[in-house]
């Protein structure tokens, strides 16, 4: 079953190809900023349905922070998939060395866009990306 993310004003609708169970809090620099708790899904997993006035930030031009040019709110974004390279602790996988920049994506929605959203049915992770990234 799939859901639809809108920010206020409604001209950003972003279809998720299923309801979510788990998500991330991280309270790196910008994310305790937004105060998004963030679905991650794949390339391609993620219908945009209406993006009319999307504006995009990128702090570091690898993570793309897209929010609604009318009311604001941020909608969603894609970074490098750090979760692929490093452990929620900061240490590096194995196979990766400290410092890598990984070459997989991740699409990220920001949950509180979803009006009704049964929040008891979804584990949130939070992540430490202040000092871990």
């Amino acid at each position: 079953m799939s859901m639809i993310a809108s920010c206020h004003c409604g001209a950003t609708k972003i279809e998720l190809p299923d309801v979510p169970t788990k998500a991330t809090e991280c309270n790196c620099t910008f994310c305790a900023r937004v105060g998004g708790i963030w679905a991650h899904y794949g390339p391609g997993e993620l219908n945009v349905l209406s993006n009319d006035d999307e504006r995009t930030y990128s702090a570091r031009g690898m993570n793309q922070h897209r929010f609604c040019g009318r009311c604001g709110i941020h909608t969603w974004g894609d970074s490098p998939d750090w979760s692929s390279a490093y452990n929620n602790d900061g240490s590096p996988k194995e196979g990766f060395t400290p410092g890598t920049v990984p070459e997989q994506r991740t699409f990220a929605v920001n949950l509180r866009l979803i009006d009704d959203l049964d929040w008891s049915t979804i584990s949130v992770e939070k992540l430490d990306g202040r000092n871990n990234w």
